[in-house]
């Protein structure tokens, strides 16, 4: 009964931020004239294509050596998606309601969820993915937070909308921005917001004025690997996972701010003259930190070139436990900063405990909201949750060996393992859960696989042979018919752990064409699912009988059907497939009385379709291998800038992955030759 559509943006941008360059026109191909994008990049797949290999606003080019804080964001004419549910209105309206504030790594979105655990409105925008070189991956967080709030503002504007004359909330545009009420205010029914955001994408600013040094490194940037192997001694990623449950990767924060501190000049020199004034933080201190702020004096922002007029400072500057657990600077046992583990990933630089957040609980009252707009200001932000444990949290999986699947930019597999830290000996990472106020921590065991959502991106921006996500299911031939695609395009994450594999198509012959590489590009997912419960199972001892899933591709039903195909278990789609804002929301909710206890939470998660598996085991298992044989061909391939002496290591792990698939003879004689 909902109604979805697409919106110019409400209120001018420059509300927020200004920008001293104009807006370029941009062209539509044939293609996009006819439809509305939420693309906020572009609109064309021309400028889709160009905007994704240099930093627009004068930050940095491919050519460039010097790395800059980003500028304003440009003003935004793009089209923000909405959606809104009469019927829930009717039912719900009359109830508190929570805001969630959802910053993906692709898009943001904002959600009203209602008290009965549905969502009542949302808008959504995408944001620029700035890809500087090869293998980088960057987000300009001066967007991010005006995305943000432009999503607020939209939401704020359906709500107004549909309410007016119907008894309910209204409320009307004032010049600054806010709004003056009619009737019923719209902040009176918002009780909390939580924030839930994409993990390990990292960034530093100053204190004193709300600057970011840098933009954002997003989680799946692949630049720190050297840094990754240079703090395990003798090639040993692993050296850090007794204390963070982590092995050495690029994917973690912690490597991401040591690069920023070899390479940000100015960032260095603040952080030696005045460290007080430094801080790192993911995108949820970051968030906190604005929607918590003070927009600073006028003095202080006229010394700071291109400042957004809106951009905040002194906000509160915390991290919950979950995002914490994401850097390789946490104890997990203790939960807080760990100086030698700080020291040892970040040296030789020197970066006091001040620079980083403090450590809080998932649900709490971190702050009240600062930002004057009717829909938030004044409304206490009560929890914070990285996006993978939020969806655990929206499955409501609270007790041990509950798990979910989510099928996002990435593929994020979570187990809770209850107040037990269980270390991982398959290549997953021990994390935690959440943790309520006052009480214990909760864990979990986790596979990330880098590329899901993204790789359907990838067709869809880079190969441009679907208009969007959904042609897949469309396109998708019944077989792959022999082609295999391994989306490792910035390495392969869980359970492989090889910064050194690319992505490739296997298998291509002459008679494929773009639905097999469609097909493929979806079967890519459900074969690394079935890697990393594999591996989950072996470190947990527990079998799972069905698999909770969630995220946009979700949706998919071929996927999903293949999925339980390849698992033979169960693949469960909830009524809510929402769950990261939902789980933000439960989270909360509870903080402040919404809902009562987990309980009341379990009961309003329900079952919207099962999948059966129906695909013969022998064929299963012939998949699967043909999978693994794929696999082995994308490792390998990144080996340049190593030392000798750990390229021939790598070549020779190379042989014997290949090895599980050979002849004994054949591997005798590759290592022979090697040493030769």
């Amino acid at each position: 009964s909902g109604k979805e559509q697409q919106i110019p943006y409400p209120v001018p941008m420059s509300f927020f931020f200004h920008s001293n360059s104009k807006s370029s026109s941009k062209k539509k191909d044939k293609k996009s004239s006819s439809k509305q994008t939420t693309t906020s990049s572009s609109s064309s797949s021309s400028s889709r294509s160009s905007s994704t290999t240099t930093r627009r606003g004068g930050i940095m080019s491919t050519e460039q050596q010097s790395f800059n804080p980003p500028t304003t964001a440009k003003d935004h004419h793009e089209k923000i998606k909405t959606y809104w549910d009469d019927d829930i209105w009717k039912t719900d309206g009359k109830r508190p309601l929570v805001v969630a504030l959802d910053q993906g790594t692709s898009s943001t979105r904002v959600c009203l969820v209602t008290q009965t655990g549905r969502l009542l409105a949302w808008a959504q925008m995408e944001h620029e993915q700035i890809y500087p070189r090869q293998g980088w991956h960057e987000h300009d967080p001066i967007v991010l937070i005006q995305n943000s709030l432009a999503c607020v503002q939209a939401v704020q504007q359906v709500l107004t909308t549909h309410t007016q004359g119907s008894g309910g909330t209204s409320s009307t545009s004032t010049s600054s921005g806010g709004t003056s009420s009619g009737g019923t205010s719209i902040n009176a029914k918002i009780a909390a917001i939580g924030i839930t955001n994409q993990r390990e994408t990292t960034l530093a600013w100053n204190r004193k004025t709300g600057m970011p040094y840098y933009n954002a490194i997003v989680w799946d940037d692949a630049r720190t690997a050297h840094i990754a192997m240079e703090i395990g001694k003798d090639g040993d990623k692993d050296c850090l996972r007794a204390a963070t449950g982590l092995p050495l990767s690029s994917y973690f924060a912690g490597t991401k701010v040591r690069w920023l501190l070899d390479h940000v000049q100015q960032l260095r020199t603040d952080l030696q003259n005045d460290p007080d004034q430094v801080c790192f933080g993911t995108i949820d201190t970051w968030l906190v930190y604005q929607l918590t702020g003070q927009v600073p004096s006028p003095s202080v922002a006229a010394a700071s070139p291109h400042h957004p007029p809106h951009l905040r400072c002194r906000g509160q500057f915390v991290t919950d436990v979950t995002n914490a657990s994401r850097w390789l600077f946490l104890d997990l046992q203790t939960q807080k900063w760990d100086p030698q583990l700080v020291d040892r990933v970040c040296a030789p630089h020197k970066v006091p405990l001040t620079a980083l957040p403090t450590v809080v609980a998932s649900s709490r009252i971190y702050g009240k909201c600062t930002v004057p707009m009717e829909l938030i200001h004044n409304v206490p932000i009560a929890a914070v949750l990285g996006d993978q444990q939020a969806a655990l949290f929206g499955q409501t999986a609270f007790s041990a060996g509950q798990a979910k699947n989510t099928y996002g930019t990435g593929l994020f597999l979570m187990m809770n393992t209850g107040p037990t830290a269980i270390p991982s000996t398959h290549g997953l990472l021990t994390t935690i859960a959440y943790q309520m106020e006052g009480q214990p921590v909760q864990y979990a065991l986790e596979g990330s696989v880098a590329h899901a959502g993204s790789t359907i991106q990838w067709l869809r921006d880079k190969l441009q042979i679907i208009d969007s996500a959904p042609d897949t299911e469309d396109l998708a031939t019944e077989t792959n018919e022999g082609l295999y695609f391994v989306p490792a395009f910035g390495g392969l994450f869980c359970p492989h752990w090889r910064a050194d594999a690319r992505a490739c198509l296997v298998g291509l012959t002459a008679s494929h064409h773009k639905g097999h590489v469609c097909r493929a590009a979806l079967e890519a997912a459900a074969y690394q699912t079935v890697e990393v419960l594999q591996a989950m199972q072996a470190d947990s001892g527990i079998t799972l009988s069905s698999l909770k899933v969630d995220g946009g591709a979700s949706a998919n039903r071929l996927l999903m059907q293949f999925q339980a195909d390849m698992l033979a278990v169960p693949v469960i789609q909830p009524v809510v497939m929402e769950t990261t804002s939902l789980g933000a929301a439960f989270a909360a909710g509870l903080a402040v009385g919404v809902w009562e206890s987990m309980d009341e939470l379990a009961s309003l998660w329900a079952v919207q379709h099962t999948f059966e598996p129906q695909l013969k085991n022998e064929t299963r298992q012939k998949y699967m291998a043909e999978w693994k044989k794929a696999v082995s061909k994308s490792l390998g391939w990144v080996l340049e800038d190593m030392p000798k002496e750990k390229k021939k290591t790598i070549e020779l792990r190379n042989i014997l992955d290949v090895s599980t698939w050979t002849q004994g003879t054949a591997l005798t004689v590759a290592i022979g030759s090697l040493l030769v």
